[in-house]
């Protein structure tokens, strides 16, 4: 069977977080969003697996599967994967002498290298990879070349590739040929916009968590789902103050200083990838490319946002109608949508189609569309 698996979100006990990221919120918008599997968040959160553990069974039938993100002592980022919390419980023992917030921070930072991390993980049985791992901050190619300078001889079990990347821009780095792509929200907040808006499609024998953990040991990854890379906030190089784009060469000639307004130069993922992909492109998985509803309603209502009153209403009537957004952006007959909505249907229709403009982000602004 198939199924759709969002790996990665957060709790509101990170920073940075909604004080809604709350179980009975989160599985409410997986549902509408049409995501059968989810990562729990901060796993290594006692109060968070309290507050998680009477919604593991739960009316829409959502699957949850134990997560976590450490930062190292060098700042990276890390995803990790377990099959339940107790293994969580174990880590936390194996990780608290290094790290003064694992009680008090969802996402706490461990005194600890990636190589030591993993190797602990590794011993409770766990999974762990990069979290947005081209990012150009707290991602592991903003600071090291190869995948063994940040993780030494211990093995990653998937790379995240995070909102400005997709599959093609990890398909020609040698380190990683035999690395599953994983695709996630990294949500901080439980609106449809955030969660789900990267999923992954995964094939698996039964929908249980050991499946799933199972899937990507195996790497069974069916589809990877997410951003157009230029939506993302860190695509292109770019001042981190006024977000005017630089090419590679214009950035290093400045000195990675901007010189309009004297901001920091932030290398773009785009450019970071291209550095690394010094070998042959190697085959992926499909990769979609989506655009969250509602950034398209929003769009074509040409609204603030995309939490406004009538944004909302038309939101709730495509999930009405069709049952899930998914379902909306992906399989529904263009010619169904239309009857519901016209504008929304030629966008979705110019999506399907590759119609689309991008204006690309960096520097910490997200791009936009046009159609």
């Amino acid at each position: 069977m198939l199924a759709n698996a969002d790996l990665h979100i957060h709790s509101h006990f990170s920073m940075a977080t909604s004080a809604s990221m709350l179980p009975e919120n989160l599985l409410e918008t997986f549902h509408k969003k049409g995501i059968q599997i989810v990562g729990s968040g901060d796993a290594l959160h006692k109060d968070w697996q309290n507050t998680w553990r009477p919604y593991l069974e739960n009316d829409f039938g959502i699957i949850v599967v134990p997560t976590a993100e450490v930062e190292d002592q060098k700042r990276v980022h890390h995803l990790i994967l377990a099959e339940d919390f107790a293994q969580f419980d174990s880590l936390r023992d194996l990780l608290k002498h290094r790290s003064r917030g694992i009680d008090s921070n969802g996402r706490p930072h461990v005194n600890l290298m990636g190589s030591e991390i993993a190797e602990d993980v590794h011993e409770i049985g766990g999974l762990l990879g990069p979290a947005h791992a081209f990012t150009p901050w707290t991602a592991m190619f903003a600071y090291y070349d190869h995948v063994m300078d940040c993780y030494g001889t211990e093995p990653i079990d998937f790379l995240e590739l995070g909102l400005s990347a997709d599959s093609s821009y990890g398909a020609g780095i040698p380190d990683l040929y035999n690395v599953p792509f994983l695709s996630n929200s990294d949500a901080h907040s439980p609106q449809p916009e955030k969660c789900g808006r990267e999923f992954n499609r995964l094939k698996l024998k039964s929908l249980t968590v050991k499946d799933v953990f199972d899937c990507i040991c195996e790497g069974a990854i069916e589809m990877n789902v997410g951003f157009f890379p230029e939506e993302g906030k860190y695509n292109r190089t770019a001042c981190i103050r006024c977000f005017t784009q630089y090419s590679l060469v214009d950035a290093i000639r400045h000195g990675w200083r901007c010189p309009v307004d004297g901001g920091i130069l932030k290398k773009g993922v785009y450019d970071r990838a291209r550095e690394l992909s010094i070998g042959e492109s190697h085959p992926r998985p499909p990769y979609l490319h989506i655009i969250p509803l509602g950034q398209i309603i929003q769009t074509v209502e040409t609204a603030s946002s995309p939490y406004t009153k009538k944004c909302r209403n038309i939101y709730e009537s495509f999930i009405t109608s069709f049952g899930n957004e998914i379902e909306v952006l992906i399989n529904t007959p263009v010619s169904e949508i239309q009857s519901l909505h016209p504008k929304v249907a030629d966008a979705i229709d110019a999506l399907r189609n590759g119609k689309v403009t991008l204006n690309p982000g960096g520097g910490g602004r997200y791009g936009t569309f046009s159609y």
